[in-house]
């Protein structure tokens, strides 16, 4: 992944090879902050993040759970210049990655750090897209109500501390895989490492609710929903094993930058996606501009 810009608060636009955080940052040394991500697109000439507002509002509802001050209007205003310059710097392309990162600054620092930088599409997102993943299970080690009355635990804030995450990709690769589902220790599905969980039976499509378990509140499953609901498929949130997921028409893995993508198999045991699945996520991808239309779009169909 390419960075084309990169913006600081209180300081605007900066060389993207410059250095743009100190050494004793505690985002950097402590992992004491969160973050955003978000996509860019072009449409019909304009340029556009999806989802911003809502963005920001999880951006906030993160920095109040960490107690770092978040001001939006700095931050609307950082949004703004970063994705100009991304207009003008890389007018040829079609979409691209938002990143927002809130730190609590320097140790003994004011103020906290804020960054956006805008970097190209990474081709294996492309590739998921097109191909579909394979995932494997893996425990989170928490039970479905972990978090539930523990504020401290962070449920549900999106931390920079990712390594969990990133290690439970690699270890998926590590089996052949492209990405992971995490389990609770009660058995259901929780979320993927930078993912919602979505599943197809018929015409309803669930997800996975937070609450509880921790889990991240997914604009994206929360848009994929919205989506599907106003073509007639009745959308659900609900608890689910790896059981269910096995025995659904489709199974889907959903995020801000990726989209919807088809699960092809989990643990090694291929899904036998139906039409209807294969079509639910293909459509999806359409109507929420991760693809261009297609004649003969079955949506009407539904």
């Amino acid at each position: 992944m390419t960075t084309d810009v990169v913006a600081v608060l209180g300081r605007g636009l900066v060389d993207p090879a410059a250095p743009a955080i100190w050494t004793d940052d505690l985002g950097l040394t402590r992992g004491d902050g969160c973050f955003e991500g978000c996509r860019v697109r072009r449409s019909e000439g304009t340029v556009v993040v999806d989802d911003l507002e809502l963005h920001l509002d999880r951006m906030a509802s993160s920095a109040r759970g960490l107690d770092i001050a978040f001001d939006r209007a700095a931050w609307q205003t950082l949004v703004e210049s970063s994705v100009s310059e991304w207009d003008r710097a890389r007018p040829a392309d079609e979409e691209a990655s938002l990143k927002l990162v809130l730190t609590r600054g320097r140790e003994g620092g004011q103020a906290p750090t804020g960054l956006a930088s805008v970097s190209r599409i990474a081709a294996g997102v492309l590739a998921a897209r097109r191909e579909g993943v394979d995932v494997v299970t893996l425990a989170r080690g928490v039970g479905s109500d972990s978090f539930a009355d523990c504020p401290w635990l962070l449920g549900g804030v999106k931390t920079l501390s990712y390594a969990l995450n990133m290690a439970a990709q690699r270890e998926a690769r590590r089996r052949g895989a492209d990405d992971a589902i995490f389990v609770s220790t009660d058995g259901r599905v929780l979320e993927a490492p930078t993912a919602a969980v979505a599943w197809v039976n018929d015409t309803r499509v669930t997800t996975v609710p937070p609450g509880g378990n921790g889990i991240l509140a997914s604009i994206s499953a929360e848009r994929l929903l919205r989506v599907l609901g106003s073509c007639g498929f009745t959308t659900t949130q609900d608890q689910a094993t790896v059981r269910d997921l096995l025995a659904a028409e489709a199974v889907i893995l959903v995020s801000s930058v990726r989209g919807p993508v088809l699960v092809r198999s989990i643990d090694g045991q291929e899904l036998a996606a139906t039409e209807r699945g294969t079509q639910v996520v293909s459509a999806s991808q359409e109507l929420l501009h991760f693809q261009p239309g297609q004649p003969g779009s079955p949506v009407q169909d539904w």
